[in-house]
C-alpha cells in the first residue's frame, strides 16, 4: 500500500515541484523543450536497445537457451519507456539510469538475489519437483 500512495500521489507531486522550479530557473518555454526532448532522446535509446535485446532474445533461442535475464531487461527497457515518455525530469531520471546497462544488470541481479533465498531449489517454490508422482485413480472407459 506505501509503494502505491508513494508512486500515485508523490511522485505527480514531485514532478509539479521539478518542473515549476526548474521553469522558474530556465523559462517556460526551454523547460517544455527539455521535457520533449527528453521523450524524444529516451523513445530512440528504448527502442534501440529494445532491438538489440530482441536480437539476444532470438539468438539465445536459436542456440536452445533460456533467456530469462533478456526478458527481464526488455521488461525493464519497457518501463524505462514508460518513464522517458511521461512529462516530468525524475521520471526522466529513472528511465535514464534504467538505459544504462550496467545500471540495469545491477537494478535486475540485486532484485533477483532479494528474492532468492541461498541454496533454496526453485522448485521447492512451486511446491513440487517435475519428477513427482501424482497420485490418483483412474479406470478405462473402452473395458
Amino acid at each position: 500500500m506505501p509503494l502505491l500512495v508513494f508512486t500515485f500521489l508523490l511522485i505527480p507531486l514531485l514532478e509539479i515541484y521539478l518542473l515549476m522550479e526548474i521553469g522558474g530557473l530556465i523559462g517556460g518555454g526551454w523547460t517544455i523543450t527539455a521535457v520533449v526532448g527528453t521523450a524524444l532522446v529516451g523513445a530512440a535509446l528504448v527502442r534501440r536497445q529494445g532491438l538489440a535485446a530482441l536480437a539476444r532474445f532470438r539468438s539465445a533461442m536459436t542456440e536452445g537457451e533460456l533467456p530469462a535475464l533478456t526478458i527481464i531487461e526488455g521488461l525493464v527497457l519497457l518501463v524505462a519507456g514508460a518513464l522517458l515518455l511521461t512529462p516530468g525530469f525524475f521520471t526522466d531520471i529513472v528511465g535514464f539510469a534504467c538505459l544504462t546497462p550496467p545500471l540495469r544488470r545491477r537494478f535486475i541481479t540485486t532484485w533477483l538475489e532479494a528474492r532468492m533465498v541461498p541454496g533454496e531449489d526453485l522448485s521447492d517454490r512451486q511446491g513440487s519437483t517435475p519428477h513427482d508422482p501424482v497420485e490418483g485413480e483412474f479406470r478405462r472407459l473402452d473395458d
